[in-house]
């Protein structure tokens, strides 16, 4: 992607003019975003996608009873009518499973992958929504089908409402509205408070249409977060290590004395821990094995289906002469000065293979001519990850 050039998804911003004028810091609002947007899944396919037991979906519905929330799979029929009022249905995860909405989330890729979560679906009827909250992470929300009505404002009191099953907040002042129509996008930075609501649309048949959102969320892991999985991460490199697992290093405290305090926790085991967390702390190239590691492990919910049979020999070429080398939807794939990450797993890469690779992260793709000057290693690495479902053929 050139960074330079100006994007009408960005309301004719380059990439470069907006991430130092509005990431992080305030809205923006683009019309036409994506002049004559069309949505990437009908309602069908979107409540068939819900009723899948390994995506996460969620129906929320606004009544005279208050908010109520469940979780599902949900059957198609077991979802409200459109002509029902203020209910909404949550899909995550959208590009994992389909491949539009995979390519729409590649026009976003201005900011880096390591923050890059998912794209989310939210179809509503009239007056659906989620309440007034705020997210811990930026977010575009592009408009699909029908009307939204956005209220947003800088919140200074974050105190929630009690007794609902969502992060509604108490006291929720806006500051601007916007009605969003299909291909309008509203980027908001962390923190800032919004309330979205479906507003009466009809399509162009005269009937009632439905409105639909896209969310484009990023991840923002908190530091304690961090801290937890790279010690952990850490911890477990430790016990890969064949010469420390054979003389492991124990506590030992042949000049302890007697106690009249038993349960006094002894300064000379604390110093012994802290000297332990230093010690994994102390390889700065661990520590960014770790994190790279963590940030490609695939979510939970996330598989890949290996090749059939007849589509992967072992021995026979790699790739067609004319193929091109694809990831995964599902893949996440980075890289820093010293390795490449790919699924939870790392590799040290120097060299030609290692700006292979690098160009297959950036890219997520390779051409033939590329795959030609693959050296016989980094070929058997790439045919261990095509086996593994983690990249295929085109």
């Amino acid at each position: 992607m050139d960074i330079t050039q100006s994007l009408a998804l960005l309301g004719g911003l380059t990439p470069q003019q907006f991430m130092r004028r509005h990431w992080q810091k305030k809205p923006l609002l683009v019309r036409q975003a994506l002049p004559g947007f069309k949505p990437i899944l009908s309602r069908p396919e979107l409540f068939a996608l819900a009723g899948q037991e390994e995506v996460e979906s969620r129906l929320v519905v606004q009544g005279a009873m208050g908010w109520r929330m469940k979780s599902g799979p949900f059957a198609p029929r077991s979802l409200p009518a459109l002509s029902k009022p203020g209910w909404s249905l949550l899909v995550q995860g959208v590009d994992m499973h389909e491949a539009k909405a995979y390519a729409l989330l590649q026009q976003f890729r201005f900011v880096p992958d390591a923050r890059m979560d998912d794209l989310m679906i939210s179809y509503a009827s009239a007056g659906g929504g989620v309440g007034p909250h705020f997210d811990s992470y930026d977010v575009f929300l592009l408009q699909a089908t029908g009307r939204r009505r956005w209220r947003i404002g800088k919140q200074t009191d974050f105190a929630l409402q009690e007794g609902v099953p969502l992060k509604i907040l108490q006291n929720f002042v806006p500051t601007e509205e916007f009605v969003l129509e299909a291909g309008d996008m509203l980027y908001l930075p962390p923190r800032y408070a919004h309330d979205g609501v479906a507003v009466d649309a009809v399509a162009a048949d005269g009937k009632p249409e439905a409105c639909m959102t896209y969310s484009i969320g990023f991840r923002a892991p908190s530091q304690t977060e961090l801290a937890g999985a790279l010690l952990q991460r850490l911890a477990e490199f430790g016990a890969d290590d064949e010469d420390a697992a054979a003389a492991p290093k124990l506590y030992r405290d042949p000049r302890q004395p007697a106690t009249a305090n038993p349960a006094a926790l002894p300064a000379e085991l604390t110093e012994f821990a802290r000297q332990a967390v230093a010690s994994a702390l102390k390889d700065p190239l661990a520590l960014a094995c770790a994190l790279g590691e963590y940030l490609t492990e695939p979510k939970p919910s996330v598989w890949f289906d290996e090749p059939k049979a007849d589509d992967f020999q072992i021995g026979a070429p790699l790739f067609g002469a004319s193929s091109n080398v694809v990831l995964d939807a599902r893949t996440r794939m980075m890289y820093d000065e010293h390795h490449i990450f790919i699924n939870g797993e790392s590799y040290r890469a120097k060299g030609a293979d290692a700006a292979l690779m690098r160009r297959l992260a950036d890219q997520r793709q390779l051409g033939a001519a590329d795959l030609s000057q693959a050296s016989v290693s980094a070929q058997h690495l790439l045919a261990d990850w095509r086996s593994a479902g983690w990249l295929g053929p085109v």
